[in-house]
């Protein structure tokens, strides 16, 4: 049996793109650090979504669906009227909470300086159009 290749983000065939593009979103980060904050237990879709401002139905729904779909969660559904949806993190899923919190540290830490840099850069291309 071969042993699993490693990706290279520069091929454009790698799936380490499409790995990082559906990991990378805000929602994600979003849902893993609710579910991690809930672990071991779960959190009901209606909770996530109410800890989630600004996230509609529609992209949590396909964000949990994708979460559920590479391993990094479980889904769980009591047959009640309307049915109760609960997710969990895996094992897989927990550990990609800590990539995810050090990169939200780190974009809450520079902020600031990302702002006054697109600020400063936003007023040389106006300069620059009106010239």
């Amino acid at each position: 049996m071969e042993a699993p290749r490693r990706g290279d983000l520069f091929d454009s065939q790698c799936p380490t793109r499409q790995l990082l593009d559906r990991v990378g979103t805000k929602w994600t980060s979003m849902a893993v650090k609710v579910l991690a904050q809930a672990d071991p237990g779960e959190v009901r879709f209606a909770e996530l979504r109410r800890r989630m401002p600004g996230v509609s139905q529609k992209m949590l729904s396909v964000t949990l669906q994708s979460l559920v779909r590479d391993g990094l969660a479980t889904r769980r559904v009591e047959p009640t009227v309307p049915p109760r949806v609960h997710y969990r993190l895996t094992e897989l899923g927990l550990s990609l909470e800590v990539p995810l919190a050090a990169l939200r540290v780190w974009a809450e830490d520079h902020m600031a300086e990302i702002d006054r840099a697109n600020a400063s850069n936003d007023a040389q291309a106006e300069s620059a159009a009106t010239e």
